[in-house]
């Protein structure tokens, strides 16, 4: 069954791996599934067809034969799970893998994401007020993430879902100046982005920008 994927028509972020397909596509290419793609403008993604697959009208979705799914770290584990090399073999060494999947997404990336909601959509001086204080937030998530990486090159053994989704929250600091405070986890990220499925992933979604008619 084909495994199709939505992502959007017009990236917010230029094609630059922000938006949350990227996550489910490099998964896909880690665990060499082929998938297709149906772009959606940001009024499909509120139009009835696209709600009854994704409730509150976002991206991605991941349809293959009758199961739909929407939200990405779901998607991701599923994919994980149906396919080898997301997932360690060893039965607790997969449940750690998985433990750092929810890290990623419910401890790192909140304050990540309330960055960037700050910075815009809110007013220009309450933006100014609370930043100092969603950084010092961020900074405590990535000095423990630091210091539990270390020297190591992945979270726990080898390359994992974990990583992924990690590395892909990681990156949306990038440009910041927050990321850059901490080398291991710099290096961390280049290391994922370094890896061939990273790149095909990368390559698709910004083929999909560059393809685009201007808005």
């Amino acid at each position: 069954m084909t495994i199709t994927i939505t992502a959007f028509e017009r990236s917010p972020d230029g094609g630059q791996g922000m938006a949350r397909d990227m996550r489910v596509r490099w998964a896909l290419e880690e665990v060499g599934q082929p998938y297709g793609v149906r772009l959606l403008s940001f009024k499909a993604m509120k139009e009835p067809a696209h709600l009854a697959l994704h409730p509150f009208g976002q991206i991605p979705t991941y349809q293959e034969g009758d199961l739909a799914l929407f939200e990405s770290g779901a998607i991701v584990f599923h994919i994980a799970e149906r396919h080898a090399g997301l997932l360690p073999d060893d039965a607790n060494a997969r449940a750690r893998a998985i433990t750092w999947m929810f890290a990623a997404l419910n401890t790192v990336e909140p304050p990540i994401v309330d960055r960037e909601v700050a910075e815009y959509l809110e007013d220009e001086t309450w933006y100014e007020q609370r930043l100092p204080f969603i950084d010092e937030r961020i900074r405590k998530r990535l000095g423990e993430l630091s210091g539990r990486l270390g020297n190591a090159d992945w979270l726990d053994g080898a390359f994992s879902a974990g990583d992924l989704l990690m590395v892909t929250v990681l990156r949306r600091l990038e440009g910041s100046g927050i990321l850059e405070e901490y080398p291991n986890l710099t290096a961390y990220v280049a290391r994922g982005k370094a890896r061939p499925a990273y790149k095909r992933a990368f390559v698709a979604q910004l083929a999909v920008f560059t393809a685009a008619p201007p808005a």
